[in-house]
């Protein structure tokens, strides 16, 4: 239901200059599929829907064209500025240490990217852990950390 409706909302803001979240949810229902504003409002973050200026000086919904994984890395690289105080790997796991408090952000941002070669995560108030497959997808991960810290 979910994927129908999102895909029901690419279709309308593709063809119809929708201007806000009611109007977005009439235009479902004209096609039959029946939303609140809240259920609108997430499917706008997950498909990372924008606002831009049309040629008449009002605004429409549209699709982003950066790509997700580089909003996801701009998102990741300013939470690990921000957070991360230290990280190393032990074999396959890798431990990222933030400010108190932070661990959870940088986990979720990094859960959020669908790296494949994380199998999981686990975050405490300050201390990150991440499940990779093996240790030198590991290794590499602390290289990528490394480079988003520079």
């Amino acid at each position: 239901m979910k994927k129908e409706r999102q895909r029901a909302v690419l279709q309308v803001i593709a063809g119809t200059d929708v201007e806000t979240q009611n109007q977005l949810i009439e235009e479902l229902a004209k096609v039959g599929i029946e939303s609140t504003q809240a259920t609108v409002s997430r499917d706008i973050k997950e498909l990372h829907l924008i606002k831009e200026l049309t040629s008449r000086g009002t605004y429409r919904y549209a699709v982003s064209d950066k790509p997700d994984t580089q909003n996801n890395t701009i998102r990741l690289k300013a939470i690990f500025r921000e957070s991360v105080t230290s990280y190393d790997n032990a074999q396959n796991i890798v431990v990222i240490k933030t400010l108190p408090g932070l661990a959870p952000a940088a986990c979720g941002a990094i859960d959020s990217m669908g790296i494949k070669s994380i199998v999981g995560s686990i975050a405490g108030d300050d201390t990150g852990f991440l499940a990779m497959h093996d240790t030198s997808a590991a290794e590499k991960f602390c290289k990528e950390i490394e480079d988003m810290l520079k």
